[in-house]
């Protein structure tokens, strides 16, 4: 539906909500440049956007497409990720491309070709990161399906999988498997160097499972996909099978609603909020399309305390795009954080892109 003339996304008292830019094409992943840019995954339309400055009214001073003609385009990476980058990596739906890049809002040079990816319905989603030394890119692609055996199903292999691959896209293996779908969002902990990601669990065993999480991952981790999940549960659709895996699973560290659609995530680094959010994860949950009750459809908080580890807690950050309890406008996709440390957040509902500041109490 349509944003009603009196809805408007919902912060906590200290903070206001600004429209930041709006009339997108499936509006996605967010990623701030070193030099303060702002690059979005207009997926929808196939385009990578660049937005610059900020003006005293909350809004872009101005923007371009950076390029277009890409194929769902989500991830996108800045190599090397840190220091001055040299290119920007982008990840689509079936492929892992780079472009020449020092800063410029347009393109200066054709995409190169990396590697390809799985592709072919399911997930679409590909999001890309870097490790902290760039030694390696790390891809998430998530499963082509709800449940189906990967013993038996050839079109699963490499899916429900963060994979690893060399700058160039050499050396290409798994990282980490079993997890259904983390393609919504990759990030490293500036604290602790970990990857981690946000996952949407299967579907289809009713309301209340599986639950969706954000977890750091652990390099040859297994996190139960298809067969298994939340430790030694299994599947009953798969009952039998890899009892040898059962002992394996990892239990991820903040388990959410299930059917939340957790999709990007960034660790807090700027300095306009208050302290205490410093390191703090900002996780958007797209929402549940498959379930009684709605649950989503909000940007959550996950704080770590300063320590880089989460508790398991989180609590509502960004509410509001659902009208009495049914009725949904917004749903929350991208986030990242500005160069002024203001919170930046996508909604392809609305096709917007909301900017949050911290104003005091």
């Amino acid at each position: 539906m349509a944003r009603p003339t009196n809805a408007w996304p919902k912060a906590p008292a200290g903070f206001e909500v600004q429209l930041y830019a709006t009339g997108f094409n499936m509006p996605r992943l967010m990623r701030t440049a070193p030099n303060g840019d702002l690059f979005l995954a207009d997926s929808g339309s196939g385009q990578i956007r660049v937005f610059r400055g900020m003006t005293s009214g909350g809004k872009p001073q101005s923007s371009e497409v950076f390029a277009e003609g890409f194929r769902q385009p989500y991830g996108i990476a800045f190599y090397p990720p840190t220091g001055k980058p040299q290119w920007v990596y982008i990840g689509s739906t079936n492929e892992i491309v780079r472009i020449p890049y020092n800063g410029e809002m347009k393109a200066a040079g054709a995409p190169q070709h990396i590697a390809d990816v799985p592709a072919g319905g399911g997930h679409w989603t590909r999001d890309i990161r870097f490790s902290p030394d760039g030694k390696k890119l790390y891809v998430a692609v998530g499963s082509g399906s709800n449940i189906d055996d990967p013993d038996t199903h050839p079109g699963e292999r490499n899916r429900a999988d963060i994979l690893e691959m060399n700058p160039d896209g050499s050396g290409l293996r798994v990282y980490a498997w079993g997890i259904r779908n983390a393609g919504g969002g990759l990030a490293i902990n500036p604290t602790t160097g970990e990857l981690w990601c946000s996952v949407n669990e299967r579907d289809a065993l009713g309301d209340n499972l599986v639950p969706d999480y954000i977890t750091h991952v652990v390099d040859g981790g297994f996190y139960g996909w298809p067969w298994w999940y939340m430790g030694g549960n299994q599947d009953p659709r798969h009952a039998g099978k890899h009892p040898e895996l059962k002992s394996k699973v990892i239990t991820p560290d903040v388990l959410l609603p299930p059917h939340d659609a957790s999709l990007q995530m960034t660790f807090y680094d700027g300095k306009q909020f208050p302290a205490a959010y410093q390191g703090d994860i900002f996780s958007s949950q797209h929402g549940s399309w498959n379930r009684e009750s709605r649950v989503g459809y909000e940007v959550i908080r996950i704080p770590l305390h300063q320590t880089g580890h989460a508790t398991g807690e989180y609590e509502d950050f960004l509410t509001g795009f659902v009208v009495d309890g049914q009725s949904v406008w917004g749903r929350p996709v991208g986030v990242t954080v500005a160069a002024d440390g203001s919170l930046i957040v996508t909604d392809d509902g609305s096709n917007s892109i909301w900017r949050v500041t911290y104003i005091g109490k």
